[in-house]
Formats: C-alpha cells, sequence, structure tokens
C-alpha cells in the first residue's frame, strides 16, 4: 500500500492535503503531515466535485441567446441555459466584446473577478481575467477587497503602508515571550485562521494563541460575541455594543492622558500630530471630553472597568489586536487609526511584545514567523484604461453611470457598465443589500463569468464558460504569506468539458486574434516553468536557497528557512526613526494627519474621532437587535457551501442564527425554530441557536449561505446580505460597512418553503427548437 507521504499532494486556501485517488475520483483528503491544525474544509469538495452542480458545457441563457444582449435581463436567475459548444461559446464572446468596446469604449467593460478561486500561483482566476482583458485594451477595474478596504485606504496615511505592515505583524513567538497583556478588539477568531491568501502548510494560529495563554499572558476579548476568542485560554470578555470600539479606545486613551500615563518622550519622536488629537480627546474642540464614564455610555462597558484596563495597559507589555473585521462598519477607518494611536501613547510600538497587530488569526499568516519568498506571479500587463471603483461599489456602478463619487481624496466618475465578467469570486456572497443589487444586476447588457458549479453568481449569467477545479490541474501554492512552497498535482481529468481558465481565455484570444498576445507561445507547463524559473532569480538574489524546478516537482513541497531573528513589527523604526522612516508625509506616524485633513471630508477628518453609525439613526426602535454577519466555521465565504462539511453545520438545511437566551425568550423562540429575520432592505429565513455566549441585543448569522431568493427577494436559505446595508465606510475609504446592520427576528409560521439554492438552472441540452431536451 502507499505510503501516506507518497501520496500526490494539493493545496488550497485552507489547506494542503495528501489525496488518495482511485476509479478517475479523488476517494480522499489527508491532511498534510506536516499541518498541526488541518482545517476539515477541504473535504467538502469530495462529493460535490463530480456532482450535480457542476457545469459541464458551456452554457447560454435562453433569452439572451435568441434575443442577443440586453434580452430580458429581468429573468437572469430564472431562465433556462441552453448548451452551446466551446466553439460557438468562443464566437460569442469574441463578437460581444467586439460590440461593446468598439461601441462604448473598453471603460464599459466591468473586469469583476475578485480572486479566491484558486490558490495556485498559475491558474489565479483574476490574474487570467485581467491579462486576457489587458490584450484587447482594457477594463475597468477594482480597487482594494472586501476585508479590509477601509485600512487599505487609510492606514498608508498613518504609517506610509498597510500591506507591509499586514504581512509583518509581530510572531506568535515574541507574543508568547515578552507580552503579558493581550487585548484583541474583535477578539482572536480561530475560525477565520483556517484560510490563507495563495494556501497554507501549516496552520499556526491555534498553537499561538493556546501557547500565549499558556504562557500566563493577560487576554482580553473585546467583542459582542464571547466565541471570538477560545474557551482554552479563558481571559476576560469585554461584551461591548457592537459599532463602539473606537468609543472605548477613547475612553482608554483619555484615562491615560488624564493620569500621566501617556508616554509623550515616544509621541515627540515617532509620532506627527498629537497635540492637535490632544484637543479632541480632552474636548477643547468640541466642549465633549472623551472620558471612561462619555465611552461607557456609548460602548456600555463599565467606566471602572475601563479606566482598569487602561491602567493595565500602560503597567505592562501590552499587545492590541485590531480585527478585520471591525473595518467593515459605518466610519470603519476610525478602529485602525484609533488602535495605531492609543498603542502610540502607550509607548511600547517597536518592543517586544507591545504595539499593535492587523487581526491575529484573521487568516493564518497573520504572527508567523517567516521569510518572505520573492515569489513571481503570471504577468497581468497594463491595463490602458484608468477607470476603477472601490472594490465594494459594485451596485452603485451599475445604477448610476456617469455619477460622481469621492474616494481617498479624489473625485471620480462611474462609468457605463456594458459587460461585467467575472472569474472567480462571487459578489452575491460578499456584497450587502442584495435586492437593491439585483436591481443593479439588470442593468448591464451582458454578463460572463467563469465558473465551475452553479452557484448564484452563475444561475444570474448570460454565458456560463465552465472551469476545471484545482484538483483537476497542476499548479503551485507559493505565496509571501507562508513558508511552504507546494507542488499541487493533477489528480483527475476535468470533468465534462470544463477547461483551466487559461484555456479558456486562449481559446477567445484565439478567436480575437489576440492569442500570441495572451499565451506568448507558451502552455500551461512552460509559464508554470517560467513563474519558478523567475522565482528563483528572485530567490538567489535575495539570498534564499530554493530547489530546482524538477528537484521541487519530484518531492513535492520544500519549505523556507525561519528568520534569524523573530518578528517584531516596527523594531527598526523605534531603532532609529531617521535611518527607517515611515513613507508618510512627516516620517513619522501620523495620528493627525494634514493630507487627510485637506480633503475636507465630513465623514473622516484629520484625526481619529467617534461617528455614530448611519445605521442607528432612526432604527433602533424598530429594529433592537443588532446583526454579525460574520465568516463561516465550514467554508471560506460562500465556497463548498453546497458541501458535506457546510451542509453538516446547517439547521434543518438552512444557516443557524445565533441568539442570546433572553432575546430568545421575549420573542418566544426555542432552539431549533424557524425565523423571519428583517428590515427595510430585505428578509431571510434561519434556523435559532439559543446561546448564552452572546451580548444581549446581537444576534449572529455567518455569511455565506448561497442566496436563494423567493418571489418577493427573501432569502429562504440564510443568506444575511439581503439584510446589510451597502454604503461606504467614508469617502476616504468607501469600503463595506455590513456590521453596522440592525433588524428584527419573528417566528416564521407559514409552511416553510423548499431551499433550492443547490439545485442546477433547467438546461437545454440542445440547440436545435424543434428538438429541445430539458433537463432539471
Amino acid at each position: 500500500m502507499t505510503k501516506q507521504d507518497d501520496l500526490p499532494l494539493t493545496s488550497s486556501h485552507w489547506g494542503t492535503y495528501r489525496a488518495r485517488v482511485g476509479n478517475g475520483r479523488v476517494q480522499e483528503l489527508l491532511a498534510f503531515e506536516h499541518d498541526k491544525d488541518p482545517s476539515p474544509i477541504g473535504i467538502g469538495i469530495l462529493d460535490v466535485q463530480h456532482g450535480p452542480t457542476r457545469v459541464d458545457a458551456p452554457m447560454v441563457r435562453k433569452s439572451w441567446l435568441e434575443g442577443g444582449p440586453g434580452t430580458r435581463n429581468d429573468l437572469r436567475g430564472k431562465d433556462p441555459f441552453v448548451e452551446v459548444s466551446w466553439d460557438k461559446a468562443n464566437a460569442l464572446v469574441a463578437a460581444e466584446l467586439d460590440r461593446v468596446r468598439n461601441t462604448f469604449g473598453n471603460a464599459s467593460i466591468f473586469g469583476g473577478s475578485y480572486g479566491w478561486a484558486s490558490a495556485g500561483r498559475f491558474h489565479h482566476a483574476q490574474s487570467q481575467l485581467k491579462r486576457f482583458l489587458n490584450c484587447i485594451g482594457g477594463f475597468t477595474s477594482s480597487k482594494f477587497t472586501y476585508s479590509f478596504a477601509a485600512a487599505e485606504a487609510m492606514v498608508p496615511h498613518i504609517l506610509g503602508s498597510f500591506r507591509d505592515f499586514l504581512d509583518t505583524c509581530t510572531s506568535w513567538e515574541v507574543i508568547r515571550d515578552h507580552t503579558q497583556l493581550f487585548v484583541c478588539f474583535g477578539g482572536v477568531p480561530l475560525k477565520n485562521g483556517q484560510i490563507s491568501q495563495g494556501g497554507t502548510g501549516c496552520h499556526i494560529q491555534r498553537d499561538g494563541l493556546v501557547s500565549a495563554g499558556g504562557a500566563g499572558i493577560e487576554i482580553v476579548n473585546v467583542s459582542p460575541l464571547k466565541s471570538d476568542m477560545l474557551n482554552d485560554v479563558g481571559g476576560e470578555w469585554l461584551a461591548l455594543r457592537p459599532n463602539t470600539d473606537v468609543a472605548l479606545m477613547l475612553g482608554l486613551a483619555h484615562t491615560l492622558q488624564a493620569e500621566g500615563l501617556t508616554d509623550h518622550a515616544f509621541l515627540k519622536r515617532y509620532a506627527q500630530g498629537f497635540e492637535t488629537f490632544q484637543l479632541y480627546l480632552m474636548g477643547d474642540s468640541d466642549g465633549v471630553a472623551k472620558t471612561a464614564d462619555w465611552a461607557a455610555e456609548i460602548c456600555e462597558i463599565p467606566a471602572d472597568k475601563i479606566r482598569e484596563l487602561a491602567r493595565r495597559m500602560a503597567a505592562e507589555r501590552t499587545m492590541i489586536s485590531v480585527s478585520w473585521s471591525l473595518t467593515r462598519q459605518d466610519h470603519g477607518e476610525q478602529p485602525f487609526w484609533m488602535a495605531i494611536t492609543l498603542a502610540a501613547m502607550l509607548g511600547q510600538i517597536g518592543l517586544p511584545g507591545g504595539g499593535f497587530g492587523f487581526g491575529y488569526s484573521a487568516m493564518n499568516f497573520v504572527g508567523g514567523n517567516h521569510r518572505i519568498i520573492p515569489g513571481a506571479s503570471f504577468p497581468q500587463g497594463k491595463n490602458p484604461v484608468e477607470k476603477f471603483i472601490p472594490v465594494a461599489r459594485i451596485t452603485d456602478l451599475l445604477l448610476n453611470p456617469g455619477k460622481p463619487f469621492d474616494f481617498d481624496g479624489v473625485r471620480y466618475e462611474y462609468p457605463d457598465t456594458k459587460l461585467v465578467w467575472w472569474a472567480g469570486g462571487n459578489p452575491f456572497h460578499h456584497h450587502q443589500d442584495l435586492n437593491l443589487m439585483m436591481q443593479a444586476w439588470q442593468k448591464p447588457e451582458t454578463v460572463i463569468v467563469n465558473e465551475w458549479c452553479w452557484n448564484p453568481l452563475a444561475k444570474h449569467a448570460d454565458i456560463v464558460l465552465p472551469c476545471t477545479t484545482p484538483l483537476e490541474r497542476d499548479d503551485m501554492a507559493m505565496t509571501p504569506r507562508d513558508p511552504y512552497v507546494v507542488s499541487m498535482s493533477k489528480l483527475t481529468e476535468p470533468f465534462g468539458q470544463a477547461r483551466d481558465d487559461y484555456d479558456i481565455f486562449a481559446g477567445i484570444a484565439r478567436a480575437m486574434g489576440v492569442e500570441e498576445d495572451f499565451t506568448e507561445g507558451r502552455s500551461t507547463h512552460d509559464w508554470q516553468r517560467w513563474i519558478y524559473d523567475k522565482t528563483q532569480e528572485r530567490c538567489a538574489d535575495a539570498g534564499i536557497d530554493i530547489p530546482t524546478f524538477e528537484q521541487f516537482r519530484s518531492k513535492q513541497w520544500f519549505k523556507l528557512e525561519d528568520p534569524v531573528d523573530p518578528i517584531v513589527m516596527l523594531s527598526d523604526y523605534r531603532a532609529d526613526p531617521a535611518a527607517n522612516p515611515l513613507a508618510t508625509p512627516s516620517g513619522k506616524i501620523e495620528i493627525f494627519s494634514r493630507t487627510v485633513a485637506d480633503f475636507g471630508y465630513d465623514d473622516c477628518p484629520g484625526h481619529p474621532v467617534w461617528q455614530e453609525p448611519y445605521e442607528w439613526l432612526g432604527n433602533v426602535d424598530r429594529y433592537p437587535l443588532h446583526l454579525i454577519s460574520n465568516q463561516p466555521k465550514d467554508k471560506l465565504h460562500s465556497q463548498l457551501d453546497h458541501g458535506s462539511v457546510s451542509k453538516a453545520k446547517k439547521v434543518a438545511g438552512r444557516e443557524p442564527l445565533h441568539i442570546q437566551p433572553d432575546d430568545a425568550a421575549l420573542r418566544g423562540l426555542k432552539d431549533g425554530d424557524l425565523v423571519r429575520l428583517f428590515n427595510d432592505r430585505g428578509a431571510c429565513l434561519g434556523s435559532v441557536v439559543i446561546d448564552a455566549a452572546m451580548r444581549p441585543g446581537v444576534v449572529q448569522m455567518s455569511t455565506g449561505a448561497w442566496y436563494d431568493p423567493d418571489e418577493t427577494g427573501m432569502c429562504k436559505h440564510g443568506n444575511p446580505n439581503v439584510l446589510t446595508r451597502d454604503k461606504g465606510t467614508s469617502k476616504l475609504g468607501q469600503g463595506p460597512s455590513a456590521h453596522s446592520c440592525l433588524i428584527e427576528i419573528e417566528l416564521f409560521k407559514d409552511a416553510p418553503p423548499p431551499v433550492t439554492a443547490h439545485e442546477p438552472p433547467q438546461i437545454i441540452r440542445s440547440e436545435t427548437p424543434n428538438d429541445l431536451e430539458v433537463q432539471t
């Protein structure tokens, strides 16, 4: 029998696995032998890889095929699909691209791929799509990510960069050995740490957190959800009111300043603008001192508790962690700015175990202690089109062509979108206010999708091009966020007529006369060899030794050596700020930013401030429950929602809704009840799970359930984004604000409607009108 470590490897965003293959199928996925805490998510693909939800051939929406672009867009999601040949699909797509770019210009093409389709370095759907569209004149793109768009815009004004510090947070080892007090705004949710962009060889978050707890570190979980911290590490739970982290931080900061605990020597040498912020903090500029008592009224944490925590933070080596989720609320730029300001006042930034970190266990790589591989990527080329949107403004783009919008100090204008192409990602998962988005989705004349399964995006497309899954192609998992580099084996042949994204775009490029521009005459193997060779050259320049391509493919994986010195974020800056200035105008941490102040934004002034969420205005009495729509435990975003692992976590086939016992009793609810969640934007169904580890007035339903609307727009399956507000965090960042959402809940008394989210659409298997074979 083959030894486990001789079995072929594959890798994904949720981990690396050995595969046992037989009869043309992957029979079993086994955890990589070097993974200490493997994720169960991966095995969810086994029962759907060859299941009825696979897209097995090119498909075209019937009305679009019969009437042309823009025909009965209101039937997207309802129309049957007609199977066509690859030759016809390529010809249809090529002709439509030519029509749009020649009639309206390339800015009318929106390349909406969002990533996460594959951990592979080459078969990265977003890169493949962008390279192809750049070969035909470009496209309107999106900027930043749903994960932390507000921080991507804000933190560069404070520190000079965001990504540089996101990838180099102080390591868990340093926290274990030096931190005394670990204050976690948004907690340390291990469920999120199952995943990492570009793949992961070994999960480190559980071991890092448990080691920290075992070292006797005091841990404070500042979150409405007790489950945002592992029970095994104990610690203190501060169950603050959602969206009030900034108010709490201001109360802490006021205590430091009022009691003489601020490190002014640090602020003078390393920061800029504290004096201006201090006028706001102490109430000199607006007449409102941001005292612990003031903060207590807002965040509903006792003032004495706030003062006590501030004193502890000043007396001990303190690490402040801010969850990425804090950016996904109204004014989401402020929590990170205020956390950095609070850390600067403590004066421990750059010291081992002190300062701040961006979201421990937000992904597996945060807090890792490894060298960064300078990996090459599949080149995307240059986009001649300068038009773009902030990533979370897709509905605004489609509904408001020509309308101006503000973003990071500049006023732009939405182009008139005629064609949307998505390859990777699922906007029906990650976007807000889906009923409004459904109206916007009818605006473009054509929607093209590369997809492997009949998820909501595929069902709401006009042309669906079936692509392979990572199990059906060779690739390599290689990311600067993980020390393991993994050779991903092709384990099975493609399902039906599915093609790799590269082959899909090469075929359309051939039909448009740009095949050589797209492929440069290289096969998929040639490109992977090219990427590896370029990476090896860069590694040699950086003094990093990696195997040859042949050795790598033979052994299937290797691991970079750990750095000599453990990672302490901003230690170089602290050691010599003159020699290592930050990339800000002052070269220092900008507590007050003249640049931001000069933008003149009323919703994001020149220093951190508390601003009440727009959602609270007039809604608190009508909708008294705050909905937390966080990341799921059993899938990555909405991926594999139709798989066995995700389905096992549902309650009676629908998403669970966690509710505190008193809130449930007030509404006469018990475990397992089917309830309707609703507000002015929409409604969805969910199954009750009574959970004492919740703050009163807060309910939680994870995202990821495939959108499954009835005729009224109510999601029968439990997608909470029918409820969330589609509003930018501020004019500066324009990020998503899903976590500012108020709702009410009631028992659903009608007959439970069937969940149809995982059923494929009607498919017509013949193009001959007199011989239609309809498959359901």
